[in-house]
């Protein structure tokens, strides 16, 4: 099911949306979509990083070398 929401933009963001709408030769609405989306995923990460993190620590994992190191 699809949704709609709107949203009101500072006149400087609105023109590089359409600038880049132009150039992408993409709508405006999939460009937000596609932002939106990655957004939503970092948050996600963020969280789950956030309950993962005390185990880590408790296993000496601390830096993204340590992990590398202990899945190798």
């Amino acid at each position: 099911m699809r949704g709609l929401i709107s949203i009101r933009l500072p006149e400087k963001m609105q023109k590089e949306l359409e600038s880049i709408s132009k150039i992408e030769r993409k709508s405006k609405s999939e460009i937000i979509r596609e932002a939106l989306s990655q957004y939503l995923a970092i948050k996600k990460f963020q969280q789950l990083r956030k309950k993962v993190l005390p185990f880590a620590e408790a296993e000496g994992l601390l830096t993204d070398e340590d992990i590398f190191r202990s899945i190798s």
